[in-house]
């Protein structure tokens, strides 16, 4: 009973916050338009729409710098990341949240983090800096690259935590020869952490907690060791929906990933990173990284998106997954039903959709993979 209520208190509070975030976000020009006619007292997170970090360069080309969605003010560092995407972030210790995840390796206030994110630009090497600083770690801001240079500063400092790309913690101290066993724990993002560099880290001895998160979201999910897959940071709300769409996915099912964080300073509703995932059914956490949720393929010279895909499925009750193929020199589409029913109608919605011509074939139900695909190219 204690934990019911527990739950219910945490669930009220959450609605609370995510109203007055909503609130805040009609404010600034840009949420305003995407949310209008939205009432924050009724609306369903649910049904508003989402909003996909693709779209990004070109909302902020057209109201520089931050395309009306976030405000200019309390800015305390500016950022331009290849798109180009342009961020900002207040004060404060930690802005990015992933403080945690460092915890989680076990890396505390006596330790000594070599950081080895960029620092020029782009956010990474701040967003890791940040998070030492506000756990009192020193940190040598290395930066990616200068190996020879890094591998001086190990030898004077000896550090005991990494943090950066996983591929980077193999390179680096397998040049840096005894020069690097002094690394103990390591906090790795921005890249796969490979079973293969798994094995590496744990035949050495080294504790690795991966992070998953970005510029403009934070820490979303991070490992613990013993523990299944990522866990969820505390603070934002994420949803697995079928790319394309803003569709909730059943848990266990791989999606595209969505994040809301209810902060009436920095409204951000339904943001997707474009990346894929699954929630592990029973629990706060996720499977991981399951690659990139923008499936959009070119055929005969257009565009083929998600989005159309689903918009043919708004009118059939079961599955759908297009898949392209080539038939000598030409491209072919062939839509999967799971189901049955009238082919030609499916045609047709498919043709009004995409602006191209496919062919129909009906599949039996549960039958295709739930791996989050809506658009398989098969073209090699």
């Amino acid at each position: 009973m204690l934990a019911s209520r527990a739950a219910l208190v945490q669930s009220a509070f959450m609605q609370s916050l995510l109203t007055a975030t909503l609130h805040a976000a009609l404010s600034l020009p840009g949420w305003a338009a995407r949310l209008a006619g939205i009432d924050p007292q009724t609306a369903r997170l649910e049904d508003l729409p989402v909003l996909r970090k693709s779209d990004l360069p070109a909302l902020q080309a057209a109201a520089l710098p931050f395309a009306g969605l976030a405000p200019m003010a309390a800015r305390a560092r500016l950022f331009a990341s290849p798109g180009p995407i342009f961020e900002g972030v207040g004060g404060g210790a930690d802005p990015w949240r992933f403080a945690p995840a460092l915890t989680a390796a076990g890396i505390t206030d006596s330790d000594i983090v070599l950081n080895t994110l960029g620092y020029h630009l782009t956010p990474g090497g701040f967003i890791l800096d940040g998070a030492a600083r506000a756990l009192g770690c020193a940190v040598i801001p290395a930066g990616p690259g200068n190996t020879a240079q890094t591998i001086e500063a190990m030898r004077a400092y000896r550090p005991a935590a990494y943090a950066g790309t996983p591929d980077f913690l193999k390179i680096l101290l397998e040049a840096a020869g005894e020069d690097g066993a002094c690394i103990r724990r390591a906090l790795v993002t921005g890249g796969a952490f490979t079973p293969g560099l798994r094995d590496w880290a744990a035949a050495r001895g080294i504790v690795v907690v991966e992070a998953y998160g970005t510029a403009e979201l934070g820490l979303i999910a991070h490992s613990i060791p013993g523990e299944p897959g990522m866990r969820v940071a505390d603070g934002i709300i994420l949803e697995i929906v079928r790319p394309g769409t803003g569709e909730r996915l059943p848990e266990g099912e791989v999606g595209e990933v969505v994040v809301t964080i209810p902060d009436p300073s920095h409204p951000i509703i339904r943001f997707s990173p474009g990346d894929m995932s699954a929630l592990i059914p029973g629990t706060h956490h996720i499977r991981g990284w399951l690659g990139r949720a923008d499936q959009t393929a070119k055929v005969r010279g257009m565009f083929v998106r998600p989005e159309q895909v689903a918009a043919v499925g708004r009118a059939w009750p079961g599955r759908l997954r297009l898949r392209i193929a080539r038939d000598g020199e030409t491209d072919v589409m062939e839509l999967l039903a799971e189901g049955a029913g009238d082919a030609a109608a499916l045609a047709d919605a498919l043709r009004a959709a995409t602006g191209l011509r496919g062919e129909v074939r009906f599949v039996p139900a549960g039958s295709l993979p739930l791996d989050g695909r809506v658009i398989e190219d098969a073209r090699g």
